[in-house]
């Protein structure tokens, strides 16, 4: 049986737990194949603003089972609040044996300063009025994800290669790629403002490691991107970030360890209900 791969810290974000979109088996697969210092959750992790009581299935609970698991076994979990589990941002600063609650964390790595934060901050459409309309898009979202992977099934009995129509939309449509572009400059020059070596996101599902230099200097932008089309998450290990990209091959029946039994899971799920 291979062993798990140490990490001193890792970051995940936009699992969205609980919607149709969501890869909760590859997700627990990863998780089960790793086992870091700390793991950072960087907002939506649970889709609040979506979850209904008839599908959260035990994949899904089974990550939750995951990460407590984890926790148990001395990982440190950081849960940073996205704008899809904002109904958190109430309990902020709450600490709980290995979980703490913030909305933005700001740390020290190998004498370098890190500053980390979902993202939504930036976005309009998340706040007010709009908020309804990017509720209404997220379920809409939601079940283009879901005829995406019908079609893809399809595509792959027939041995053609997959496609994902959101990823296709983003990176054509001119003014998503301009949104993107101006969210990861904004981030970045709020960061060199306050003196940070690193910046780190998520929210806009799209997977980051590069450098930006403005006039007022440079930082590190990263980020996680998701859970629901790219399977990605951001490693941190001797001095070095990368981007890992799932990979398929991994087996949950190579890492097959109990999971911590979850008997509560109800009273987890109660204040979503």
């Amino acid at each position: 049986m291979p062993s798990k791969r140490e990490l001193e810290l890792v970051v995940i974000s936009d699992t969205h737990l609980g919607t149709y979109g969501c890869h909760a088996k590859e997700l627990l697969n990863y998780l089960k194949s790793i086992r870091p210092q700390t793991l950072i959750l960087n907002g939506d992790i649970i889709d609040i603003w979506n979850f209904r009581k008839s599908y959260f299935p035990k994949s899904h609970i089974d990550v939750i089972r995951q990460i407590l698991k984890m926790m148990s076994h001395g990982t440190d979990v950081i849960y940073i609040t996205g704008n899809h589990d904002d109904v958190l941002r109430k309990y902020v600063n709450l600490n709980f044996g290995k979980l703490q609650l913030v909305n933005h964390y700001l740390f020290q790595l190998d004498n370098k300063r890190a500053w980390i934060f979902h993202g939504d901050v930036f976005d309009n459409t998340t706040k007010g009025t709009a908020k309804l309309i990017a509720k209404l898009g997220g379920k809409g979202y939601d079940l283009l994800i879901l005829t995406n992977r019908a079609i893809n099934w399809i595509l792959e009995k027939l041995n053609y290669r997959k496609l994902s129509f959101s990823k296709r939309v983003k990176n054509s449509v001119k003014k998503a790629v301009s949104w993107i572009s101006n969210f990861e400059n904004t981030a970045a020059e709020l960061a060199i403002e306050k003196k940070v070596d690193y910046v780190i996101c998520g929210h806009i599902h799209k997977q980051q490691n590069k450098e930006i230099v403005s006039p007022h200097g440079s930082v590190t932008y990263l980020n996680s991107g998701d859970w629901v089309e790219n399977l990605s998450s951001l490693e941190y290990d001797q001095g070095q970030w990368k981007i890992y990209q799932y990979k398929e091959e991994i087996s949950t029946d190579i890492f097959d360890d109990e999971l911590v039994p979850l008997n509560f899971e109800m009273q987890i799920l109660a204040p979503f209900n």
